[in-house]
Parts: structure tokens; sequence; C-alpha cells
């Protein structure tokens, strides 16, 4: 291989690929903006999907009412926000505030005949059943049997539940029905243990404590190691995807194949160019949108994490050679392997078609790596993509295992190293090279590399 002629034909190649919008869109704009974009959609339904819940209005249907000294448990499950109980006037302080500023009461919705039903045709959203301890539980449904319940002191009492699992507002309605008695509950148990002179320490049997170790930093860098690790990988498959079809099949679809071949520099020169180029924008890709995500994970996540733990989001030094080797590798790895493939193909279509099988290829060991309760062992080292997937989120999170980082990298530029083997013997065949070779890669490597073909041999056949 010839040097200045690798660097001439790599400046045209890049040259060209910043001329071309598919290329800039897919190799530069998309790895900026689309996880960002994609994070931020995601997120922003969630919440919106969350907002809509807490809208709706959870109609109930009260069966039993609870002992006297706990009446207050029904008139606060009646004044709750978004709860309406059939059959019963809403509170004053909840009703339709009228033009002039004065309450208007509601009219109580009608009460179905059969609850039941109604929860199970969506017309109601749960039915509440109050108990007395003691008493068995009615049946929630035909066949099912009541279940016996040991007697307690009066005044207790038992709240059943009954709603669909399969609907959210369903289960909405549970989750407000329980926020409530169980808001109740700590009140109640509270104001007799003050009665009674029982300090809050004592009033306790059992409780468990638990108390979160981790830092914010260690959050921050949990949750970067899980989107980074993983985005970076298929950023980089994508930044590959493109340029490798691009500069085989669509070369070959421009008709510019042939006059490439014709300049004066070696065919080894010209396709180790053109897959330098392809690595390039792959690196590129991967990179920018680490960088992108990094910068905008933080004021995507922070409105989420409002009341909850708070992230930090930061990445060792170290990380970030880590990081830039894997993305190398992995850029030199897709790029081998999606040139080889797209080479075969005759238009720019059949090439998009060819490279696809890669990414259900990567599917089961980018998810390998993707394990949280392990580290990189010896044995994931030895499974592509899995390897630099799960590296990368070892470096994000501070740990560094330098020696299966280098059986890491090894094994991965070992694989490059097949690929350009099979490449190299690809070349020697000039029915490929002037893409008069009708069959798909496999069908050539059975008959060509695996079968041992003599390229003489098969071109004098050809022309017989």
């Amino acid at each position: 291989m010839n040097l200045p002629e690798i660097r001439l034909l790599y400046a045209h190649e890049m040259r060209s690929a910043l001329r071309e919008r598919a290329i800039v869109v897919n190799g530069i704009l998309l790895p900026i903006f689309m996880y960002p974009v994609m994070l931020w959609v995601m997120f922003t339904g969630i919440t919106f999907v969350q907002g809509l819940n807490e809208g709706f209005t959870s109609r109930l249907v009260v069966e039993g009412e609870p002992p006297a000294a706990h009446a207050a448990v029904l008139d606060s499950l009646a004044a709750r926000q978004g709860v309406q109980i059939l059959g019963r006037a809403a509170p004053a302080d909840t009703a339709e505030t009228s033009g002039r500023g004065s309450r208007r009461p509601e009219a109580p919705a009608p009460v179905p005949d059969d609850p039941l039903a109604a929860l199970q045709a969506g017309e109601v959203d749960a039915i509440v059943r109050f108990h007395e301890v003691g008493t068995p539980l009615p049946p929630a449904a035909a066949g099912d049997t009541a279940a016996a319940v040991p007697a307690s002191l009066d005044p207790n009492f038992r709240v059943q539940v009954l709603f669909d699992r399969s609907e959210s507002r369903s289960r909405g309605a549970r989750d407000r029905v329980d926020e409530v008695v169980s808001r109740y509950r700590t009140a109640w148990l509270e104001s007799e243990g003050e009665s009674l002179g029982i300090p809050a320490e004592a009033r306790t049997a059992w409780a468990i404590a638990s108390e979160n170790v981790s830092t914010e930093e260690e959050l921050g860098a949990m949750v970067l190691g899980q989107l980074l690790s993983i985005f970076l990988v298929i950023m980089v498959a994508l930044g590959c995807f493109m340029p490798s079809v691009d500069t085989t099949a669509g070369e070959r679809e421009r008709s510019t194949w042939e006059t490439l071949m014709t300049v004066a520099a070696s065919r080894a020169s010209v396709v180790t160019a053109k897959y330098l180029y392809v690595a390039t924008l792959g690196i590129v890709a991967g990179l920018l949108n680490v960088a992108a995500i990094f910068l905008s994970i933080g004021a995507i996540l922070r409105p989420l994490m409002q009341g909850n733990e708070t992230l930090s989001f930061s990445i060792p030094l170290l990380a970030f050679p880590v990081m830039t080797a894997g993305a190398v590798v992995l850029a030199l790895f897709f790029a081998a392997g999606m040139m080889i493939l797209a080479s075969f193909a005759r238009s720019f279509k059949d090439g998009q078609a060819m490279v696809q099988p890669v990414y259900w290829l990567i599917l089961l060991p980018l998810l390998l790596g993707q394990q949280t309760d392990l580290t990189l062992t010896p044995a994931v080292a030895a499974i592509p993509v899995a390897n630099v997937t799960m590296m990368i989120r070892d470096a994000l999170n501070g740990v560094f295992l330098w020696p299966l980082i280098a059986q890491t990298l090894a094994v991965n530029l070992a694989l490059v190293a097949l690929f350009l083997w099979v490449a190299r013997r690809v070349l020697v065949f000039e029915d490929f090279l002037l893409g008069s070779f009708d069959g798909s890669f496999w069908r050539f490597l059975k008959d060509r590399i695996l079968g041992k073909s003599n390229p003489r041999a098969v071109e004098a056949k050809r022309h017989a």
C-alpha cells in the first residue's frame, strides 16, 4: 500500500461525503439530535400521560359503610380531588363554582344496577367495599368463596377494592383509594397513640428502615452507563451504514466504480481509503452522539426527578480514552463488515437490504452487554459488541479492568483482520470489481473463497 495514495483518496472520499446531503444528515446531524430528541419526546410523553391520568376523575361505587368511629375516612375519600362517588353528592369545597363565585353542588351520578358488570364494561373505575373486621369478605366475583376474617377489636374495618388491572383509569382509582385510606390510617394511629401517651418510637413493633448510600454522582454514572454505552454502539453502526453503502453500491449505481479502478493507484489503496473513510464517519457519529446526550441528559431528566433522588452527571477522565478506543474498534468492525456485504449490491437500495442483517446480528450481544449486575468478565470480553458495550459501561462507572479491556480490543481487532482478509480475497476476482458477478456475498464466500477457486480459472471459465 502507498500512504500518499491512500491519503489523497481518503481526502477525496471525505470531501465527496460532505457534499452528500444524506451522509451529512445521517453521519453528523442525526447523531447530534436523534437520541437527545428521542429521550426528550419519550420523557415528555411519559409526563403528559401521567398528567392525563391525574386529570381523570375516578368513578367509584361504595358498598357498605365504615364504622361510625371511622366515618371520616369516607368523607376524606369523597373530598379527594379527582374522585367521584356515584350516588353521593360532591362536598361543598369540591363542587363546581358558578359564575358569581358561589358553590353550586353537583347532582349525584346514579349508581349502576350491577356495579361489577359496570366495572368490567368501563363505566365504573373501582368498587370500594367497607367491612367490619370479624365478618367474612364477600366474593369478588361469581365462583369465588368468601374468606373468613378473625375477629378484632372494634371499631376496626377493612377496605376491599375491586378494579380492572388492564385499565389505567381503574389502576389509578385503586391507587387513589389506597392513598386516602393509608393516610387516614396513619393519622388515626398517631392520634390514638398520643391520646394513650405512647411515644412515637414505641408505636411500631416492626419497621424497616432503608437508606440510600449511593451518591448523586454514582446514580448519574449508572444512568449514563446504561444510556451512553448502548447509544454509542447503535450510533457507530448507523454512522457506518450510509457511507458503506454509498461508497460501494452507490459507486456502482452511479457507474463511477469502473472509472475509479482506472486511476493510477492500486486496488488496495483505493479500498483502504474507502474503508478508513467509512470508519471515520462511524467514529465521528458515535462520539458526537455521546457528547450530545451527555450535554442534554441533565436538562431532560431533571424535571422528572423533582421530589426524588437528584442526579449528578460526570464522566471520569479515564473513561474518555476508553470510550474513544471502543468507538474506534466498533467503527473498524462495522465498516469492514458492512462494506463487504454492500459491495455485492448493484444498487443503493440493494446495498441497504444487504447490510440490514448486521443490526440483527448485533442485537443479542448488545443486550448481553447491558447486564447491570455484571462487570466485564473474560467470557463476555470474548463476545464482539457485548464486550465493548460492557467495557464502556464499566468505564463510565469508574471501573477499569485493564487486562479485560485489552482482551476486548484484541478480540474486535482480530475480527477486523478477518474481515480485511476476506476483502482482500474478494478483490482478486475481476467479475466482482466490474460488477458482473450475479450473486450474494454468501454464494461468493461458498463458491470462491471457501471453495478455494482459482481466480484465473474462474475468469477463463467465465469468458469461455
